[in-house]
């Protein structure tokens, strides 16, 4: 066997991926489909048996829930990593792991190339390719996507139809998905027109808030050292914290976003997000940070979570400042330890309350009640040096 000719596919199981198998193969190539389990579902032995009768010669699965959520997610939640503001970068933090087992599967079957089904004009090339790039530069990448004359879905299911390729896409239904333990990223079809408002059936995780219960529910959530770590008093591993959260926060609408989003190379598009356990997650840690943390550190951090969402969107994980940056928050979490209680009320997530032996909140200091502390005397003083550069001598 020419092993210049053997290919590691990152594998999905839908129509990119199952269409350039058979591609692929066609073009000569020894198809090895690498699946990564990071909590998307599915039948995997379904799935294993289309990727087969695509073409494929071999199929590797690998569950990585676990490592993808206590080495990316919860990286990432301790960042306080939002892109945009409106997105949890579930699918961004994917590909780097995704990435690092092709690359670790193509040394073991002596691959010469790895794959992927990303389109020529999203974010993903950039991620998977970049990653590839800083752990192997030895191994040549091939993107079906960018080299085959298909330019629609459209045109993609007829081919899967032409060669019996097993598919779940149809015309009426042409949505892309993309779902890991983090969330779940959809768009194309009618979400291509920003003016239209999502349709229900869109929707995977969460269901509509106006038809989400009307009575609150409410979850404590207990952090240790910025990781979350147990859920109503209960100590979970990360995996089965995350899905319990989620199935908690859909019943009640929690985790929606819409957004129009500027891509890493250059365009703008409109996607859907959900991410019930991640707005969760996140409304809790950036609360019990605002209640330990000092007001120079939260000020600074603000910038270094901006950075960082960007660094994880824009395919940047295996890099020096990734890196660097990981240092930096993991010592500004030592004291990120405590419990914070969330109430969930039709599509939100709300902080009600909050709790750390690390508090630097000193209710003497706060309050207007007779247990009054602060020393109003030194307010004159303060507010006269603190305006002096701006004191007008006119």
């Amino acid at each position: 066997m020419d092993k210049e000719k053997k290919v590691v596919l990152a594998y999905s199981g839908g129509l990119d991926t199952s269409v350039a198998v058979r591609w692929l193969a066609d073009k000569g190539y020894d198809v090895i489909a690498y699946m990564a389990d990071v909590g998307q579902g599915g039948d995997f032995k379904k799935l294993r048996k289309r990727a087969l009768s695509a073409g494929a010669i071999k199929v590797v699965v690998e569950d990585l829930k676990e490592e993808f959520a206590k080495d990316f997610v919860f990286k990432s939640l301790k960042a306080g990593a939002v892109y945009e503001s409106n997105y949890l970068l579930a699918t961004a933090l994917s590909r780097p792991l995704i990435a690092k087992g092709l690359v670790k599967t193509a040394r073991k079957e002596k691959a010469e190339a790895v794959g992927h089904g990303c389109t020529g004009k999203g974010n993903d090339q950039v991620r998977f390719e970049v990653t590839v790039m800083a752990l192997a530069p030895d191994l040549k990448i091939i993107a079906p996507l960018r080299e085959w004359d298909m330019h629609s879905r459209d045109e993609e299911i007829e081919y899967a139809k032409e060669r019996d390729i097993d598919i779940d896409v149809t015309k009426k239904s042409p949505y892309s998905l993309d779902q890991n333990i983090w969330g779940i990223s959809i768009e194309c079809g009618v979400l291509e027109d920003p003016w239209n408002e999502p349709p229900q059936d869109a929707y995977k995780m969460t269901v509509d808030p106006q038809k989400a219960p009307n009575r609150a529910a409410y979850v404590e959530i207990e952090f240790k050292k910025g990781c979350p770590v147990a859920l109503n008093g209960k100590t979970y591993r990360a995996v089965e914290l995350i899905t319990r959260l989620n199935e908690i926060g859909g019943k009640h609408g929690v985790g929606r976003t819409d957004l129009v989003e500027n891509r890493l190379i250059g365009i703008k598009s409109r996607e859907i997000y959900e991410a019930p356990a991640g707005w969760i997650l996140h409304n809790s840690h950036k609360e019990l940070e605002a209640l330990v943390l000092d007001r120079e550190l939260t000020h600074f951090k603000q910038g270094i979570s901006l950075k960082y969402a960007e660094l994880v969107y824009y395919g940047l994980w295996f890099t020096p400042l990734k890196k660097a940056l990981d240092g930096f928050i993991d010592k500004t979490q030592e004291n990120v330890s405590g419990t914070v209680k969330v109430k969930l009320l039709k599509g939100t997530a709300s902080v009600v309350a909050r709790k750390s032996q690390h508090s630097l909140y000193k209710k003497e200091m706060a309050t207007y009640d007779p247990g009054d502390k602060f020393d109003r005397s030194v307010a004159e003083g303060f507010i006269k040096v603190w305006g002096m550069p701006y004191k007008s001598n006119q």
